[in-house]
């Protein structure tokens, strides 16, 4: 890619792509059954799967308008809040909003806090994220991530792939949709940005949802860019 051609910003999808949030939920459930002396043993990726897949459907009522606007805090906790029965849980009302902010300290995967450095030096980079405003500081300053803008769905009050999110993001950094790539591990989200006129890379990230459970890391060829990780995405734009 020559120069002129660059994407000015660099928006990336958050959960999964740069953030590892189903081993980082595993941890914490983990350490918080040890931490109340329960002599329950409990698996923390399938609480974390569990607590996961109530996520888009969630979103969903909010985006037909079943549901008036509420944040991915707001949803997680609602979910949160029919999981923890599944599992046998009882929590004090303390601990389950401290649980529910296991989103906001989510570890960052080893490529990413280096790999943003690098595409920070040519690229604005930012998210763009269906992750509220405070989760999504939060979890920068909490995993070092050096992002030089955080861009929310909450801000347009919209969920992707909601166009308005897409679209309203390159409004708000003065660019052209063509002039912005979304950087993401889920060909969906890649999919409604280009139909939104954005660049797309796609980032493989086949532990997302665990080992030994089959991802979709095969090329996406209707993407500009296919990377092993967001240092190899670095390297492919020479940054």
């Amino acid at each position: 890619m020559t120069v002129a051609r660059r994407p000015q910003a660099l928006l990336f999808d958050v959960f999964g792509t740069v953030v590892d949030w189903r081993g980082s939920i595993a941890r914490e459930v983990r350490k918080l059954v040890r931490a109340r002396g329960s002599p329950a043993s409990i698996d923390g990726g399938a609480f974390a799967d569990r607590w996961r897949a109530g996520y888009v459907p969630a979103m969903q009522r909010v985006r037909s308008g079943e549901l008036a606007w509420q944040s991915i805090d707001d949803l997680n906790r609602t979910i949160l809040d029919t999981v923890l029965p599944e599992f046998a849980l009882r929590l004090p009302e303390r601990d389950k909003r401290a649980l529910n902010l296991v989103w906001h300290r989510l570890s960052p995967w080893s490529d990413a806090v280096a790999g943003l450095a690098r595409l920070k030096r040519r690229h604005i980079v930012g998210t763009l994220s269906n992750g509220n405003v405070k989760l999504l500081v939060d979890m920068a300053k909490n995993a070092r991530l050096p992002w030089d803008c955080v861009l929310s769905a909450e801000l347009f009050r919209h969920y992707k792939p909601d166009p308005e999110v897409y679209l309203g993001a390159a409004a708000l950094l003065d660019l052209a949709p063509r002039e912005v790539m979304l950087v993401a591990a889920h060909k969906e989200d890649l999919a409604a940005a280009r139909r939104c006129g954005m660049r797309t890379a796609f980032v493989r990230r086949p532990l997302e949802n665990g080992a030994g459970v089959a991802a979709d890391v095969d090329d996406d060829p209707r993407c500009t860019f296919n990377a092993d990780d967001v240092l190899d995405l670095a390297r492919q734009l020479s940054c």
